[in-house]
Formats: C-alpha cells, structure tokens, sequence
C-alpha cells in the first residue's frame, strides 16, 4: 500500500504541478476562455489512463497461466524503464518545468481549444499511462488485490489537494529536495519489481534458473506477518529468490541509485538571501 501511495503521490503530484502551472498561466495572461480545453484534454487522459489499467487487468485474466506470467515479466520490466526514465527527468526538467510549460502554451494557444487540450492530455496522460503500469506491476508482484488500490488512491488524492494548495500559494514545497526523496524510495520498489518481473519469466521458462535459488528463509519466514507484508510490500521481499533475481536486483539498485544520488545532478543557482528556494506554480 505504502509503494503505490507512493507512486500515486509522486505521479499526480507532478500531474497536479503540470496543470496547475498550465491554468495559472492562462489566468494570468487573460485567456480563461482557454481553460475549458485544458479540463477537456485532463478528463481525456484520466479516462484514457483507467481504460490502460482494466485493459491490464481484465486481458492479463484471459490468458493462461505461462502467458500470464510472461504477461506480467514484461510489463514490470517495461514499467521500472519507464519509472526510472521519469525519476531522472524530472530531475533534470524540474527546475524549468514552469518555463517550458509556458513556452509550449504560447506555442499551442494558435492552434485553438483543441490544439491546447491534445497538449494538456498528453502532459498528464504519460502520468496517468506510466501509473496505471507500474500500479498494476507492482501490484502483482506484492499478490495483493485491494491494498495497492487504495494506497493509490490516497496518493493520487494527496497530490491532488497539494497541487490545489499550491496553486493558490497556500503552502511552498521545496520540490526539488521532495522529488529527491521520493525518486530514492522509487529506486529501491522499483528494483523490487524488476527482481518479481524476471522471476516471471524464468517462471514462463523464458529465462532459465528457476530451480538455482540464491537462499532459502520460507522455514522460519512468514509472508504473512506484519514485517512479511511491511517487507513485500515495500520492497517486493522474497523469501527464496533465485539467483538471478538478487543479481538482477543489485544490478539495478546500485548503479541507479548511484547516478541518481550523486552523478550528473544539476548545478543549483546561486542563492540570493531575499528570495524563496521553494518552487510554485505561480
């Protein structure tokens, strides 16, 4: 539950910013008249997001049991690159998020309600899709059913009321430092799901040394418990994984985290005493 609050707080936090940076900008230029399209293409990626998240539920179901776990490897292969690339872009774009976003309005606002409304989908949409995939991985590799949906949905709806606060000045969050914390733990679930993804497949015989475990703890080891489902659910423990799972695991983890923490991070400005570190909206 704790992963996927997570993922839903730090994905529709950055929705939230996207649309809040999109409005305040068409407010405060005079063009309210515009703001309908934005709503318009926000519905439209929302809607397109849940449809992506039962057409992974609902057609995984379908298949048989060596397609769905080939199924289910690939789509939590698939869903930490897709996690990864984000935690590193929006490090690299967050400081020129607002700039970038205005640039774009000013490009697009030419081309009419529709134009401005295909670009508000698409900017929250690539949240929405990257969500519902890395939910739904997440959520097999934890065997859970309604937890993970919860713990989302109390993410997507903090995001939310942050977003609007901030959007009205309400409260300042330092951005950077909050995309920095919650890029890190991302790191460790998403090395989680990787390890769960390849067991998938060693599981559908697409990769071998199912049998060849790294270590055997399933004697004294209960998932069941409170620290076997705080450890599941937070890092996708197994308590016999295969040795190419804990390969794959550390193989991930480390470099990533690495680059993550400590290379090719962007310079900080100079600080000006008079002036706020915290980013806004507006």
């Amino acid at each position: 539950m704790f992963s996927n609050f997570l993922i839903g707080l730090r994905e529709g936090l950055e929705a939230a910013l996207v649309v809040g940076i999109i409005v305040a900008y068409l407010v405060k230029t005079e063009r309210r008249d515009r703001l309908v399209a934005v709503w318009v293409g926000v519905g439209l990626a929302a809607g397109l997001s849940l449809l992506f998240g039962a057409i992974l539920t609902f057609g995984s179901n379908s298949l048989s049991h060596e397609a769905q776990e080939a199924f289910a490897g690939v789509t939590s292969i698939a869903a930490v690159g897709l996690v990864t690339w984000m935690i590193f872009w929006m490090r690299r774009t967050a400081r020129t998020m607002k700039s970038d976003l205005h640039n774009k309005v000013d490009h697009v606002i030419n081309g009419g309600t529709i134009a401005l409304a295909i670009m508000a989908a698409l900017a929250v949409g690539r949240e929405g899709l990257e969500t519902a995939l890395f939910l739904w991985s997440n959520a097999q590799a934890t065997q859970q059913s309604w937890q993970p949906l919860v713990g989302a949905i109390f993410g997507i709806a903090t995001a939310v009321l942050l977003g609007y606060l901030i959007y009205r000045r309400a409260i300042a969050i330092n951005l950077s430092k909050f995309f920095t914390v919650t890029g890190a733990v991302l790191i460790v679930v998403a090395a989680g799901v990787l390890a769960y993804g390849i067991h998938d497949l060693q599981e559908a015989g697409w990769l071998p040394g199912i049998d060849n475990l790294a270590y055997n703890i399933t004697s004294w080891y209960s998932e069941s418990s409170w620290y076997g489902t705080l450890l599941k659910g937070l890092f996708n423990f197994s308590p016999d994984p295969t040795v190419l799972e804990v390969a794959i695991w550390f193989l991930y983890l480390v470099p990533v985290a690495i680059a993550f923490l400590f290379i090719g991070r962007p310079t900080r400005p100079a600080k000006v005493q008079s002036q706020p570190t915290q980013m806004v909206c507006a």
